[in-house]
């Protein structure tokens, strides 16, 4: 077995291989040159660079498909996949239409959910939110931007009158079920009119498809606000606010703050948890981990073995590209739960990593 050495990236220490578990060949050998992947727009970003490399160092070309969560579990449910990719957890109804049998999600890197706006004249002032006044935006009971609610947080910025443009996503996303796990549980009224999910129906307003959809309507359309992953707003150059957390602290939306989030120690087994509305002080409240999901049984051992070693990297010698794009790489916990996931990736009822 080869001995890997642990590392630090960005100060946070990733776990590597050690002694007395699987080895990750320096590449897959039994013959796979091309792998299949969709789903999650989310960490695109993350994931094309990774692929890239990954190529680069292996040979193997993993085409991914950011087409949304949605549209990757239903790809995986179809088996046209190797792997897909989610930031939303997969419901029972779901996981029972999955010809494949027992899906796993498995981690590979946290990210915060952020609350862009376009406000002429007011883009020298970060805004701030609280939780109730974010939901009953997006609930539709606070209309323009010159609410008196909007204003006693924000009395220093420059608000105009005018009314608010609601945009979220309208394919199936996995940023939307972060987005609604958190006002789910900041907002009773949010939980039992619109709920969390990957796909709900929206009070009003615009969608846009992907984080890429929303991020360019609310750049092109004056008072408009939405949500995206922290990445696509550095990129596209949109502000985001503040928000106000569980401990009552106003949080600037960042990798440290969303690495407190995800860092739990009584994380599950099966990793099929959300971490947003964290009661850590210093976490920002909308974060999630996004996942590969991959089946549990296999049948195909030269596959099986591809997805596993490609997993086993990505939670691992990948990690180094997520700090640099805008992601929370795994850390402590995660990292081991996410080893054990892809251990029990099997065909014919043996580990193709043992």
């Amino acid at each position: 077995m080869k001995k890997f050495k642990s590392f630090l990236i960005a100060g946070t220490a990733a776990a590597l291989l050690t002694s007395g578990n699987p080895a990750l060949a320096n590449c897959p050998t039994k013959g796979v040159k091309e792998m299949t992947g969709a789903g999650a727009t989310f960490p695109y970003p993350l994931y094309s660079k990774m692929f890239d490399e990954y190529n680069k160092i292996c040979g193997v070309k993993v085409n991914y498909q950011s087409i949304g969560s949605g549209g990757g579990i239903r790809q995986l449910q179809q088996q046209t996949v190797e792997f897909g990719g989610s930031d939303g957890i997969m419901n029972e109804k779901q996981k029972q239409q999955a010809k494949g049998g027992n899906v796993m999600h498995i981690p590979t890197v946290a990210g915060a959910v952020v609350v862009i706006y376009n406000l002429p004249g007011a883009e020298k002032t970060q805004l701030k939110f609280t939780p109730d006044v974010l939901a009953d935006i997006y609930l539709k009971k606070i209309k323009t931007w010159g609410d008196a609610r909007i204003k006693a947080l924000n009395p220093s910025a420059k608000l105009p009158t005018q009314d608010i443009a609601v945009v979220h996503r309208s394919d199936g996303s996995g940023t939307t079920f972060i987005f609604t796990s958190y006002l789910s549980k900041v907002s009773s009224e949010w939980k039992d009119r619109v709920g969390n999910a990957t796909s709900v129906n929206w009070p009003g307003d615009i969608g846009g498809k992907g984080n890429e959809g929303v991020a360019n309507s609310v750049k092109q359309i004056p008072g408009a606000i939405g949500y995206v992953e922290l990445a696509y707003a550095e990129q596209n150059k949109i502000a985001y606010a503040q928000l106000r957390n569980k401990a009552g602290k106003y949080v600037q939306p960042s990798l440290e703050s969303a690495a407190k989030a995800a860092d739990v120690a009584n994380l599950p087994d099966h990793m099929e948890v959300m971490v947003t509305d964290s009661s850590n002080p210093d976490a920002y409240p909308i974060t999630g981990f996004t996942w590969l999901l991959v089946y549990e049984n296999q049948t195909d051992l030269a596959k099986a073995d591809a997805v596993a070693q490609l997993a086993w990297w990505m939670i691992h010698d990948g990690q180094k590209f997520a700090t640099p794009l805008g992601y929370a790489p795994l850390q402590g916990v995660a990292v081991k739960k996410a080893e054990a996931l892809i251990k029990k990736i099997k065909v014919g009822g043996k580990s193709v990593l043992n």
